[in-house]
């Protein structure tokens, strides 16, 4: 029984992919420039963790590595349970100048804590990442530090970032907006928030490589990778290249 549905898991999950990169790749260019390259941007310097411990960790059945962390954020002490799932480190060899950067897309999974790179359908990166301090919840408004859900473009990307390299997405877009107003009307938000922006993609602090490999979720929604990660991913995407974020 347990085999049956660990197979049909495996071919809905793959059909899922396919249908999501067939999704990806027939969207034209026309679409992808809606949105401006603009000004570069950065972030404002968020908060540092501090006291960061393991309280316990063990794999699942899947080979997951399922781990308590607790620090201090804030003055506050904040427990989190993460499952780091077991395929990251998937590099394959690819020329960044020889790419046609159109055929590259970014799906980032909240849920496994990974950052995917596709280049022509198939996955070529697969790096650890973080998120805000509730990854499985979706951004709605200005300071609720969550990470978007939904389909992006980067916007602009900036080389010398107060963390390392900054890839800024397209939040709020379209989709976006339809969701702010969706739940202002029903009284979901208050009638003063705002929907916030300067969400995307960024490297960490020198020397804070522990806080990717340990799961700490300590952004302002942004999705947050190793400073050699994010060094490899600069040179893969380019303005304009579509970005998919799930729970």
């Amino acid at each position: 029984m347990n085999y049956c549905i660990g197979k049909w898991r495996a071919g809905y999950e793959r059909q899922f992919l396919f249908l999501f990169l067939s999704c990806l790749f027939s969207i034209n260019s026309q679409a992808q420039s809606k949105y401006p390259s603009g000004t570069v941007k950065d972030i404002q310097p968020q908060a540092h963790p501090k006291n960061i411990k393991v309280i316990n960790e063990h794999k699942d059945k899947n080979g997951n590595l399922v781990r308590t962390i607790q620090y201090e954020l804030n003055g506050k002490k904040i427990t989190e349970i993460e499952t780091l799932p077991n395929n990251i480190g998937i590099r394959v060899p690819i020329n960044p100048d020889t790419m046609n950067k159109d055929s590259v897309m970014v799906l980032v999974n909240k849920s496994r804590f990974n950052l995917e790179v596709y280049y022509r359908r198939k996955i070529i990166r697969s790096y650890k990442a973080v998120f805000g301090p509730k990854p499985q919840e979706n951004k709605h408004m200005a300071g609720d530090r969550c990470t978007p859900e939904g389909w992006f473009t980067i916007k602009n990307k900036n080389p010398s970032s107060k963390y390392h390299k900054f890839m800024l997405l397209n939040y709020p877009n379209d989709s976006s907006y339809a969701q702010f107003n969706r739940l202002k009307d029903k009284g979901l938000l208050p009638q003063t928030a705002q929907i916030g922006g300067d969400v995307g993609i960024h490297g960490i602090w020198k020397g804070g490589d522990d806080m990717i490999d340990m799961g700490v979720c300590w952004t302002d929604g942004c999705v947050a990778i190793k400073n050699k990660d994010i060094e490899d991913l600069y040179t893969l995407v380019s303005v304009g290249t579509r970005v998919y974020i799930r729970k």
